[in-house]
């Protein structure tokens, strides 16, 4: 296969998989042997096995970190910083992409940033959609709340005070407050309580505050 071949099948998609590429009657071996000279030639990049992006200036469309980590690690979605910040309720740029998955905990360094999976018990994989990133992509990514529980969940002492005050949470009034209990009710653990007690808290002082 020539690059220019590559380009006519790919070149309108922010990622690609090398079953694509060896669909029909083509010898495996070559194909893989021909990712591996582009891709050391630095026209693709390899995000894991069989997972692949066009590198500049070939790369017509830069694929969101969101999207890069759904394809990275199926059974998962995009959450705790990454995904409150996505949503507005923190003021931090996330560094790096954290999603959680029923499967084993893993991170991904990759040519197009750090990616983190946190494992959580598969009947927690819930409160999540797929959401528009712009460009035509779409990513799964948790709700506001349980973005939020899922940080709580996994974080240490992450259920005080201080843990969420430090997470400098904005923009309250966009959690949907019914939502939050639904969710807390599915973990059911007293952290969990404990800290749904407190973000309420907040939620009723920055209330409290835009009132003034």
């Amino acid at each position: 296969m020539r690059f220019e071949h590559l380009l006519e099948l790919v070149g309108n998609e922010p990622l690609f998989e090398s079953a694509l590429l060896l669909a029909g009657d083509v010898n495996p071996d070559n194909v893989h042997l021909q990712l591996t000279r582009w891709k050391n030639a630095g026209r693709i990049y390899q995000l894991r096995r069989g997972l692949y992006a066009l590198a500049p200036p070939y790369q017509k469309i830069k694929p969101h970190p969101f999207l890069v980590a759904n394809h990275l690690q199926g059974a998962s979605y995009v959450s705790c910083q990454s995904a409150l910040g996505f949503h507005g309720l923190i003021p931090d740029i996330v560094s790096r992409t954290i999603s959680v998955t029923g499967k084993r905990p893993i991170s991904w360094e990759t040519p197009l940033g750090v990616y983190r999976f946190r494992h959580i018990k598969p009947k927690l994989l819930h409160g999540y959609q797929m959401t528009e990133l712009g460009g035509g992509q779409q990513a799964l990514i948790a709700s506001p709340e349980k973005a939020l529980l899922d940080l709580v969940y996994l974080g240490t002492g992450s259920d005080s005070p201080a843990y969420l005050k430090e997470l400098r949470l904005q923009n309250l009034e966009r959690l949907d407050l019914d939502e939050l209990h639904k969710q807390a009710a599915h973990f059911d653990t007293p952290k969990i309580y404990r800290a749904l007690e407190e973000i309420l808290l907040l939620v009723e002082s920055e209330q409290e505050y835009e009132s003034l």
